[in-house]
């Protein structure tokens, strides 16, 4: 292929890359207006219609955008969510941005429809003014008329002097507060089971920490560790750490006064799960048959077994193991209050609320019976599915609805009669033609 040739063949290439890019803001944009008229038909208008009752159960008009937006009906905003395939907060953010647009920034709103501006910088200007007075986010769009003209250093300077001119005290606040801020965060664990960490320090207090960190890895290299000196740093700050857990400490209750004395040391519960290949050995031939791989439930992530030995092997830890025979087994009780260990299977087989696209922690998340126990359903793990509180008051009290296909799997309706099927590999929608139909009476 000559050079000729090979700059025509790009340009052809560019051309329908350009052209798709065209084509799919254009599908966005029609999105962005789907959602508008869909939030002007299911607004719950006025402080005294924030909670009312619609069709027998409980609704809620939920605020999902800034001072002066409409209050949208909560279990009509799931359904949309669930349609659009994001994630409860991921979804209720994303209508938030567009339903901010549309009602506090219009000239804003009115560039994304006409072309001039491309969604996502849309979304960008709405979360910056999604905290401001209507009289501020009213300011900041009025300067908006040609927003493609204006960049993010700019747009962030405008947001400031919108505050400063209608919210002086609140920028006061703002000011005072800003040491409330500090934090010190340990990220997701990534595959190599290792953490990023993210602090904002008071600066002497950063100060005596890198001195105190520093000290430490001189020590170990004078030990004989040959590590790099920054990983030397990062063993020397897991040595305060440890340093701190193998104190005995005295903690008095503050509500009954009572002297509570903590246990030293890192405290591990193993969830042994026990099955007919579970192999014990270290011996290759044996090994066959033996999953190497661990989840680490409080980092959300695969572990390698070397690695949970790693961690057992630590100084002053404390070892509780649970042998986990069946996650499926049918073991129901008789009363209506879920047992421990029948909550632990649950949480250890779903992982997360089981609500379409949802993916908090199951063990932050409410236990539900999926056929109600005053109905005859089994207090049993195979009846039981962990959905957290919003969702769970959703099944409750709206017309979504779910069936427990088999244990670990679900098969939700919409009240609108979408489907969606839910189980471990996700949420994925069923295609059928019941959307069309109109909902049950």
């Amino acid at each position: 292929m000559d050079l000729g040739t090979r700059a025509s063949s790009t340009a052809v290439l560019l051309s329908r890359v350009g052209e798709r890019i065209r084509s799919r803001e254009a599908l966005l944009v029609e999105e962005w207006e789907d959602i508008t008229a869909w939030a002007s038909d299911h607004v719950i208008a006025g402080p005294e219609g924030v909670a009312t009752i619609t069709e027998g159960y409980l609704d809620t008009g939920v605020p999902i955008a800034g001072p002066g937006a409409p209050l949208v009906s909560e279990f009509a905003l799931m359904e949309l969510i669930a349609v659009l395939g994001r994630t409860p907060d991921g979804g209720k953010a994303y209508v938030g941005r567009v339903i901010e647009c549309a009602w506090r920034l219009p000239h804003v709103y009115d560039a994304v429809v006409a072309g001039r501006l491309a969604p996502w910088r849309a979304e960008r200007i709405a979360d910056l003014t999604r905290p401001l007075s209507a009289d501020a986010a009213a300011f900041v769009d009025r300067q908006l008329w040609d927003a493609s003209g204006v960049g993010w250093a700019q747009l962030e300077r405008l947001v400031t002097e919108a505050v400063l001119r209608f919210d002086p005290e609140k920028a006061e606040a703002e000011r005072r507060e800003a040491a409330d801020n500090r934090h010190f965060d340990i990220g997701e664990v990534d595959e190599h089971g290792l953490v990023h960490l993210d602090a904002l320090l008071d600066a002497a207090d950063g100060h005596d920490l890198n001195q105190a960190v520093a000290r430490r890895a001189e020590v170990l290299g004078r030990l004989g560790d040959e590590s790099s000196l920054d990983v030397r740093r990062s063993k020397a700050a897991a040595e305060l750490a440890r340093q701190d857990l193998a104190l005995d400490l005295l903690v008095p209750d503050p509500d009954t006064g009572e002297v509570v004395a903590t246990v030293p040391g890192r405290k591990v519960v193993l969830n042994v799960h026990v099955t007919d290949t579970t192999l014990t050995s270290d011996t290759p031939a044996d090994q066959a048959g033996w999953n190497p791989v661990g989840r680490w439930e409080e980092g959300r992530c695969p572990v390698t077994s070397a690695q949970i030995r790693e961690w057992l092997r630590a100084r002053h830890t404390t070892v509780i193991v649970r042998p986990v025979i069946d996650l499926a087994d049918h073991v129901p009780v008789g009363s209506y209050e879920i047992p421990g260990r029948h909550r632990t299977r649950v949480i250890l087989r779903d992982h997360t609320c089981r609500f379409p696209h949802c993916t908090r922690p199951a063990q932050r998340c409410d236990v539900d019976h999926a056929r109600p126990h005053a109905e005859g359903g089994p207090t049993c793990p195979c009846n039981l599915v962990p959905l957290c509180r919003r969702h769970h008051r959703a099944k409750t009290h709206s017309t979504w609805r779910y069936d427990a296909v088999m244990p670990g799997t679900y098969l939700w309706t919409s009240p609108n009669g979408h489907r969606f099927r839910v189980d471990h590999r996700g949420t994925h929608p069923v295609r059928t033609n019941r959307a069309a139909e109109p909902p049950d009476e």
